[in-house]
This record gives C-alpha cells, structure tokens and sequence, in this order.
C-alpha cells in the first residue's frame, strides 16, 4: 500500500523546551486505521499537530500525500491542512451559536478543494453525513451549544469528514462517553471513512479502544526520548 504519511528522524521541542518527540520512523499506508496510544503528556497532540501542519517539526522528514510539510510556509500548510485534512478535536471546537448544519459547512469555506469533491450541494452532503452519524434531523437547525456531548461530538465528525478528505484525525474525541458510546462512535467513524476512502489516525489514552483497530502504534514506544 502507498504511505500517505511518512516521516524519519523526526525531531521536535518547544521553544526553550527539552526535546519532546524523535520518531526515528514511522509509515501510515493510505486507507488505515491507526490507532496511537500513549499516557498523558507524552506528546500524542503534539504529534498530531505536526501530522496537520500546526507545528512544525525541528528537525527531521515529514511528508503527507507526498508533501514534505517542513517545506512549506505557515500559510500554506494551513492551505494543505484545509484541502486534504479533517480533524476531530477533543474538545470538538465547534462554533456554539451557529447551528449544527453551518458548523458542518463551514469546513467548506475555505477550501475549494474540498468544495469540488462534493458529489452532492454542500447541505445534503452534511445532511447525509449527520444522518449516517445517526444525529436526529429535528436538530439540525438548533444552536449546537443546545446540543449534549455526545450529538456535539457527532457534528465534529461530519465536520471533519464533510468534502472527502484525505486524512481524517481524531485527537481523544470520546473522551467524555461510556464505554458503550465510544465504541458506537468509532464503528460510524470507521463506515464513514471507508464510504470516503479516508486515512484515519485517531489518538487516545484509552487502552478499552484498541481491539477496534486493525493498528495500533505505542508513542512511547516509538519515541526515543525518555519519559521524564
């Protein structure tokens, strides 16, 4: 399978900070499901905000769709980052006054490209992915600030998977559901992803969530620096 994110002897630290990640290597092949696992602390966001281009790494190679992301300016990786990624926050980050249909279009304003993969109007697309999402359409239209944890967490993931990207990342996104939710969500995650033909990378502490995934990569393990 083609790798769609590559990187070797991968450095990086905050400034003033000690030396946080060295991944010596690491490959993730279009069309998996990783699951990255790792203890508070040890750099699991960090390295997500390096596979999206929010940060940039020290040193080292970084390439994803075969963009070499420590190559390209601030600007343009939030370009990249708007055409080819969806990212699932774990506190969601959804905009509380607009309603849930205009969060789920808004990942659209910015990106064209995005805009042009679209096989419907950008409204049924989000209407078809809340509706694969299993959210109620009674809610569509209300503030999403109304809305609980778990339905908030619901429109993050259309979001996210609204215009087909590429990537979809998930940094720790059921982090406030049982047991039960958590593993309801990730199986519509995974649907949805594989309807898309999306890469998934999702992080979290949670050791339950592992036997849902066909990988899963141990950060510590991977890192060469210490543990403090």
């Amino acid at each position: 399978m083609t790798a769609l994110i590559s990187m070797e002897n991968l450095l990086f630290a905050w400034p003033g900070q000690p030396e946080l990640l060295h991944i010596a290597r690491l490959e993730l092949a279009a069309g998996e499901r990783i699951f990255i696992k790792g203890p508070s602390g040890s750099g699991k966001s960090t390295l997500l905000g390096l596979l999206a281009g929010i940060q940039r790494a020290s040193q080292g190679r970084l390439e994803v769709l075969g963009q070499d992301l420590s190559r390209l300016s601030g600007r343009a990786r939030d370009r990249f980052r708007a055409d080819h990624l969806g990212y699932i926050f774990q506190q969601f980050n959804l905009l509380p006054f607009l309603s849930v249909l205009e969060n789920v279009t808004s990942a659209l304003i910015f990106s064209r490209h995005k805009r042009a993969r679209l096989q419907a109007p950008a409204r049924e697309e989000a209407e078809r992915l809340l509706g694969e999402l299993q959210l109620p359409p009674g809610l569509w239209q209300q503030p999403v600030h109304r809305l609980s944890i778990g339905q908030q967490q619901r429109v993050a993931a259309a979001r996210a998977l609204i215009g087909r990207p590429e990537l979809v990342i998930a940094d720790e996104p059921t982090s406030a559901l049982d047991t039960d939710n958590r593993a309801a969500f990730i199986e519509l995650l995974f649907n949805e992803c594989n309807l898309q033909g999306s890469t998934l990378v999702f992080v979290s502490h949670d050791p339950h969530l592992e036997p849902l995934f066909s990988r899963v990569v141990s950060l510590p393990e991977l890192n060469k620096v210490p543990p403090c």
